[in-house]
């Protein structure tokens, strides 16, 4: 009976092999598995992962028999012979997958922040193997009977507004993967979504093999003029870790803007690093470009199956946003002011140009260089005069610390006890003001080999009271560290994106709800990015910065002219910053609202012709990420979503700015944003929670302002 179980809930290939087992590999399995530390939950505090115990040979053991244990949890629940209650269906599956969801959340954050080709290839071996499991659940009719069944009939059931809430999401998370589909449809559903599954998992497997092919070794200190002492100093050590002692290293992150870019006195050099950036990934072993295309096919096929005229439509029916047309408007609105500020930059860039002996046009390469010359003859603002306030770990405790103590109440304690997956790793230990512990929470801030492109939140483990389980959260960038016993400098838009993630690290932490289903960050797209940027402009609060900037040597204050310069420097260079995040955003959603029976598109034809569409291609400021390295939309979870930040970014800007209505950096006004935002998670409807915090709905005022585009 069990074997006749699994094999239904998992797929073909899955249940075949398993079968296939000699009796000398069961018992070496079952040796294997004995030993395997993801069979029991970890015995460490809130159960966060041992990794003194962890090696990469026990994920794909657990991942498999997490499958096939979760398989067979939910065939039972589908199967129950008692009439449907929300407790042996709702709350059951919400019980389900222990092995499972302990294991893969383990798995997927070391494939993003410290990968290895073994967890690579069990990456890609599991891919299809999940994306099966996902649709057995998903489409399994008497299961969905079951939820069908609480749905219609909820208002008799006597449910709480969080219970009521979870129904909702369970029927639309069903109806919307297919569960209301002919069996036909049913199978044609599921080849797509295995082959999405695999082309994504290819796609990211790509982008990291790229970063490290694409990197641009350089012969001579002499090219590298512009850079600090340290930063040529960390390039030679990356050259050497390559191979290339005695040269020097220069690596390409995930966006086409580079930051070495604004520092580079060789204009070749600069042409050299941004052409690698923005031309990877269309031809070569690692090309991404057929993928692209075919992954817009089938997410069109897939939208078409469901309903839906496109994927856009797909993604943006349950989100705040609703229609693409909503978001086109937002952006068609916003189009003309972004532009005729960028020509403005850019003429502003040119006259640079021409005044410093540049006997060229502006372009791409040319662009942060310039800018900041403008910058600094604009604001009188020097950009190594800065950097020694900005030192990483006085940033990190007295900049995102300090101001989660002061508007939350909380404090982080060093955890050098807990075991880390890395040495860069540190753990530590939220506390409330009345010393409950909150959480555990890892800071993961440095770039590294096997580290995607980036900067983001994930959990270990996600808060639910009806499982006991408080929050395991992670923090993950990619800030150049410096050499061995040289303090790492930050810029201040890598300050920002510190605060930035600790908003969405606070999410998860502050959760207080019953169901991990609406726990923590898991909202609409379209409003998980608004807590996360409301922290950002906190960084430039006067009494915060005040706080963390100070010399790295001598622990004094930024002098206050020098803060004054930076502080009115924000708004410079909004229109390139806000013209290149729409146009990345703009080519996102041309992508998803193909329609399903397009041929494949040819990407830099279909990019330039979208660009050109909405009237943001300008030459010299191209998109954030073109589609061949665009992780957020194509192998990541923003596919149509990336315009989520800007949407989110209304709500922010109009958050921060009614709150310097009531006092600013204050304990009061921070805990009514603690609870009625980053407590209640997916209980409460988005734009109902923002309304129980603002008192009203948001206007795109404040987001003109914090751009500086009125």
């Amino acid at each position: 009976m069990h074997k006749t179980l699994i094999a239904a809930a998992i797929t073909a290939t899955f249940a075949l092999s398993a079968c296939s087992t000699t009796s000398q590999e069961s018992n070496q399995a079952t040796m294997v598995q004995s030993q395997n530390p993801f069979m029991q939950a970890s015995t460490l505090q809130y159960q966060a992962p041992d990794f003194t115990l962890i090696k990469d040979e026990h994920f794909a053991p657990a991942l498999n028999q997490g499958i096939a244990e979760h398989a067979k949890e939910v065939i039972a629940i589908a199967n129950n012979s008692a009439a449907p209650t929300f407790d042996n269906t709702i709350v059951a599956l919400e019980k389900s997958g222990e092995l499972l969801n302990r294991t893969s959340k383990v798995f997927y954050n070391l494939t993003g922040s410290n990968s290895n080709p073994t967890l690579r290839q069990v990456q890609g071996e599991m891919a299809p193997k999940m994306a099966a499991h996902s649709d057995n659940i998903n489409l399994n009719p008497a299961l969905f009977s079951r939820i069908e069944t609480l749905y219609n009939n909820q208002a008799d059931l006597g449910l709480t507004a969080e219970q009521a809430r979870l129904v909702d999401v369970y029927y639309q998370r069903f109806v919307r993967a297919g569960a209301k589909l002919t069996e036909a449809q049913k199978t044609k559903i599921r080849s797509l979504n295995e082959e999405q599954s695999t082309l994504t998992n290819e796609f990211a497997q790509r982008l990291m093999r790229l970063s490290k092919e694409i990197a641009i070794v350089v012969d001579s200190k002499e090219q590298l003029v512009g850079l600090s002492d340290s930063a040529i100093r960390a390039a030679a050590k990356d050259a050497a870790d390559n191979g290339h002692e005695g040269k020097y290293q220069l690596n390409i992150t995930n966006t086409t803007r580079q930051p070495v870019l604004a520092q580079l006195e060789n204009r070749q050099l600069r042409q050299q690093v941004w052409q690698a950036s923005a031309n990877r990934g269309l031809s070569g072993e690692n090309e991404t470009a057929s993928l692209v295309a075919r992954l817009a096919q089938l997410r069109a096929e897939r939208a078409e199956l469901l309903g839906f005229d496109s994927w856009a439509d797909y993604r943006l029916a349950p989100q705040m946003a609703k229609t693409p047309e909503a978001v086109y408007k937002m952006f068609g609105s916003m189009v003309p002011a972004v532009v005729a500020n960028t020509n403005k930059e850019a003429a502003d860039i040119q006259a640079m140009i021409d005044k410093t002996g540049g006997d060229f046009e502006l372009a791409p390469w040319d662009w942060a260089y310039y800018a900041e010359l403008v910058r600094k003859d604009k604001y009188d603002l020097d950009a190594a005069a800065i950097r020694p306030y900005f030192e990483f770990d006085r940033v990190l405790e007295d900049g995102v610390f300090f101001t989660l103590k002061a508007l939350y109440g909380v404090s982080l304690t060093p955890r050098p006890d807990l075991p880390v997956y890395h040495p860069d790793v540190k753990a530590y230990e939220m506390f409330d003001e009345d010393g409950t512990s909150l959480a555990i929470f890892y800071a993961d801030y440095f770039s590294r080999e096997g580290k995607r492109g980036g900067a983001w939140m994930s959990s270990f483990v996600s808060q639910s009271k009806l499982l006991n389980n408080k929050p395991v959260v992670v923090n993950v960038m990619n800030i150049k560290k410096a050499p061995e016993g040289e303090p790492t400098f930050v810029s201040y838009d890598e300050v920002t994106t510190m605060f930035h993630e600790m908003g969405h690290g606070t999410h998860g932490m502050f959760s207080k709800v019953m169901y991990p289903t609406l726990s923590g960050t898991s909202v609409s797209r379209d409003f998980v990015e608004f807590p996360s940027t409301f922290e950002e402009d906190w960084a430039a609060h006067p009494e915060v910065i005040a706080n963390y900037a100070k010399h790295y040597e001598t622990g004094e204050a930024i002098p206050q002219d020098l803060l004054e310069k930076l502080l009115k420097s924000r708004s410079f260079n909004q229109g390139f910053d806000t013209l290149e995040y729409m146009s990345a955003a703009l080519l996102d959603l041309e992508w998803h609202s193909l329609k399903a029976g397009k041929p494949l598109q040819d990407v830099a034809s279909f990019e330039a012709a979208a660009l050109k569409k909405h009237g943001v291609d300008l030459p010299a400021v191209p998109p954030r990420y073109k589609s061949t390295y665009f992780a957020h939309a194509f192998p990541g979870g923003y596919s149509a979503s990336y315009y989520a930040y800007m949407w989110s970014e209304i709500l922010a800007a109009d958050a921060f700015a009614y709150v310097q209505t009531q006092g600013g950096l204050n304990r009061e006004i921070g805990m009514k944003f603690r609870k009625t935002i980053r407590e209640v998670g997916n209980t409460v409807a988005p734009m109902d929670a923002y309304k129980a915090f603002r008192g009203q709905e948001p206007t795109t005022d404040a987001l003109l302002e914090r751009r500086g585009l009125n």
